[in-house]
């Protein structure tokens, strides 16, 4: 039996660069508990795992996630094995779902803590249209983070030129029910192991784009006024942080391969399947931003004694394409191919290991995510002494 809690406390400090914290740091805190009891059965063949967590943070009510695994071995000398779990999860919002308060330049970022909602103002602008003016009885309009979240109208009713009010709930913390079976077995000098696994997911945490009118009701309560706002391009788009009410699941799985090969040289191959399944018509405004490859392989040759005191390891990895989505860019990641490859020389009179390697060998440039840097070669010499 095991038992254990945490705590954690945030202190958000970026002077109001991303954050609202233009008057000093905000801070809030969450804390947790969990107890772990294992089991084994059937002469040690059956082996039974239960937990139950309780976790509280600010803003949100606490949330229990108990789990459960079981596993069975299989053969004399219980080298095969199967697998089985059930578990259920959640994930906090971020800092930045909470608390930013970003111009993005394509929109303004604003986070759904309920003090957030207010602290934060865009700039003012101009309004163009006389009734808008009229109506505010100033011609410059700044607008608080408020009105994105019960003010504005759905990207998506925009664009097809039937303006609906958008009515998205604050950011709430995601669940996720996940089930995974698996068998490993051994066979003298090979190994395989296979898993597969499902999630469902509640209220999966992304963004939706509105816009929100520099004046009128989104409702049209007020006789459509908001409509002479979006005639005249009085109006901005705000990227909010929220939960989709959509059907929302993952499943995949691994198979992984691993033998000895020319004698005593190991090889090794993985791949890795990663299904995200979401209808996008369900829910248009909605961006999950999943940002997985669909297919990965890993490929391994090495040599941990080629001869004395000297090793090798070589690395291949390769994923396809994929979509990323995010607050800042919305784009494909080409696939990639990447070769690593590592020596290493042990000296024991001196205690040491000498190892000299590179990433990314074939000097192709690639991108982990749109917007960030180009990760190119890398190439590196360390020793290291134990004393």
């Amino acid at each position: 039996m095991q038992v254990g809690g945490s705590w954690r406390q945030y202190s958000l400090n970026s002077e109001g660069t991303i954050f609202t914290d233009y008057d000093g740091p905000i801070n809030y805190q969450e804390y947790g508990a969990y107890m772990q009891v294992q089991k084994k059965m059937v002469d040690d063949r059956l082996k039974f795992t239960g937990s139950l967590r309780y976790d509280k943070a600010d803003n949100f009510d606490g949330n229990f996630s108990p789990r459960i695994s079981a596993s069975y071995s299989l053969g004399s000398s219980k080298t095969r094995n199967l697998r089985a779990s059930y578990q259920t999860g959640f994930r906090n919002p971020t800092t930045q779902d909470l608390y930013i308060g970003l111009d993005a330049g394509r929109a303004f970022l604003v986070g759904s803590a309920p003090d957030n909602l207010d602290r934060y103002t865009t700039p003012a602008f101009p309004v163009r249209n006389a009734t808008g003016r009229a109506l505010l009885g100033k011609s410059t309009v700044a607008l608080s983070g408020r009105a994105a979240y019960e003010n504005a109208f759905t990207l998506a009713s925009v664009l097809a030129g039937a303006p609906k009010k958008a009515n998205f709930a604050y950011v709430q913390p995601e669940k996720v029910s996940a089930y995974e079976v698996g068998y490993r077995a051994g066979f003298g000098r090979m190994a395989f192991d296979l898993s597969i696994y499902y999630n469902d997911y509640e209220d999966f945490i992304g963004n939706k784009t509105v816009i929100v009118p520099f004046f009128g009701k989104a409702d049209f309560s007020d006789g459509g006024v908001a409509g002479l706002a979006l005639q005249s391009g009085d109006y901005k788009a705000f990227q909010i942080y929220t939960n989709s009410t959509a059907d929302i699941s993952s499943y995949g799985g691994t198979v992984g391969y691993t033998t000895k090969i020319f004698g005593n040289y190991d090889f090794g191959v993985n791949y890795t399947y990663a299904k995200f399944d979401f209808d996008k018509a369900s829910d248009p405004d909605y961006k999950a931003g999943f940002n997985t490859p669909e297919h990965k392989v890993k490929v391994s040759f090495g040599n941990t004694s080629m001869f004395e005191n000297f090793g090798f390891n070589v690395n291949f990895r390769w994923n396809d394409e994929y979509f990323w989505e995010s607050s800042f860019v919305d784009a494909m990641v080409e696939a990639n191919s990447v070769m690593d490859a590592q020596i290493n020389y042990s000296v024991p009179k001196w205690k040491s290991v000498f190892k000299l390697g590179g990433a990314n060998l074939g000097g192709n440039e690639y991108v982990s995510a749109p917007g960030v840097g180009q990760i190119g070669s890398q190439y590196y010499f360390s020793w290291t002494i134990n004393p």
